[in-house]
């Protein structure tokens, strides 16, 4: 067995997919149990019969094509509009955009890629030095991702509903859940770029028609986030349905009635949006069979024994989940560690008495601070090659927002009712 392991985690120190080492362990599991390792396959396969995945595809593509749009620039000058006049109004105004447009894509990266060139640029008229706006724009990238409809938050519940939990993760839950979060994170982050504001900083002047203006100018993108929050807020309509409107909303207007987008390139973006949801789908599809050979081992009450064992705190073991968390997050990206971490934690974390739900949010925020975290976090390489700086000097400056995030997920931890306010 040892040999077995040390096997597999030789093939992940070279490089190995992640998709592979999960159907691995799931065929090495099968077997270890005397069942058909090709039970993988009709594990894999489960997949095809979960509705609420087709929303994962349609919202990708959706968010791939207002990346390729006009809509970046747009939403960057509605925000500047609406608070760039306020002390830190251009530093608020960068956290505002990169959380709406990361709402919108799904992925922090894109956030990133589309917003930097606009936003590096306007912090620094504002008179912002560059460790503040570089640090600012790379952590700001991961803002969004707690709110509807945001991928790691699908994934998650997708996860979390073949535990078959008590309570039960309902995808309207989680949506609701991580609002209250979102907002105390994107407030703690205004708050401090107001208090970090140069004292001869520059704010633009309240006007009524610029911001009247760039309301108009932005009809396309307004509409966008009311609908999909009162959707999915709402359980009138589900996520799948609220999916398919949206990417057929963002086809018609981008390519036939704004004509940002030619058709020659559409190709180029289904392609590519299509290759990041043939990725998530590979993995959840492998994770869904190493999580029934979990189930079908009880590994999860396992594991929670040995922890109960040493452990007996709530208030330790949280500690301790944030960390471990916080460490698996520098190491693997967001959606590869939901799905191979989900079957094992949610159990354990259902054992102390946490609301599933509420561990939901609690990981997302915690993988959230991950993705700009050395050594592999991604927003720290697509920031370095967005902005042509070291990665060393992005974690440095990324330091004080790191502190203020994390401080912000020991609330969202140790308050539960932050993230249990409005469920049932």
């Amino acid at each position: 067995m040892i040999g077995r392991i040390l096997g597999i985690g030789g093939l992940g120190a070279i490089g190995a997919p992640f998709f592979a080492i999960l159907a691995i362990l799931a065929m090495w599991g099968f077997a270890s149990i005397e069942n058909d390792p090709l039970l993988l396959v009709v594990e894999f396969n489960r997949i095809s019969e979960m509705p609420v995945l087709v929303a994962i595809p349609l919202f990708t593509l959706a968010g791939y094509l207002l990346s390729a749009s006009q809509a970046p620039i747009r939403l960057v000058r509605l925000a500047n509009a609406s608070v760039g006049w306020m002390p830190g109004g251009f530093a608020i105004m960068a956290i505002l955009a990169c959380s709406i447009f990361t709402v919108l894509t799904g992925a922090s990266g894109v956030t990133i890629v589309a917003l930097g060139a606009v936003l590096l640029p306007a912090l620094r008229h504002g008179q912002y030095d560059d460790k503040f706006s570089l640090g600012l724009l790379t952590t700001s990238g991961s803002l969004g991702m707690l709110f509807a409809p945001a991928l790691p938050l699908i994934i998650y519940g997708v996860v979390a509903q073949q535990l078959n939990t008590t309570p039960a993760v309902e995808m309207q839950d989680l949506f609701i859940a991580g609002l209250l979060p979102g907002i105390l994170m994107i407030v703690a982050l205004s708050v401090y770029s107001i208090w970090k504001a140069p004292k001869t900083h520059k704010t633009t002047r309240f006007d009524v028609r610029e911001l009247l203006g760039a309301m108009k100018d932005s009809w396309s993108e307004l509409p966008l986030p009311v609908v999909v929050l009162i959707g999915v807020l709402s359980g009138a309509v589900p996520p799948s349905e609220i999916a398919a409107l949206t990417a057929a909303y963002v086809i018609v207007v981008y390519l036939f009635i704004r004509r940002e987008i030619k058709f020659s390139e559409l190709p180029t973006i289904v392609r590519d949006a299509m290759m990041l949801i043939g990725a998530i789908f590979v993995i959840l599809g492998m994770s869904l069979a190493l999580t029934n050979y979990f189930i079908t081992e009880d590994i999860p009450s396992k594991l929670f024994a040995a922890v109960k064992t040493h452990v007996d705190s709530k208030i330790t073991f949280l500690m301790i989940l944030n960390i471990f968390l916080l460490v698996f997050g520098m190491l693997l990206e967001g959606i590869p560690a939901i799905v191979i971490l989900t079957p094992l934690l949610l159990p354990i974390a259902i054992g102390y008495g946490i609301h599933p739900v509420h561990f939901g949010i609690m990981f997302v925020a915690n993988l959230q601070i991950g993705l700009f975290l050395p050594p592999v976090g991604m927003n720290l390489f697509i920031a370095s090659m967005r902005f042509n700086e070291s990665i060393l000097r992005l974690v440095r400056a990324c330091i004080p927002f790191f502190l203020i995030l994390f401080a912000c997920v020991l609330v969202i931890t140790y308050v539960p009712a932050l993230s249990l306010a409005f469920i049932d």
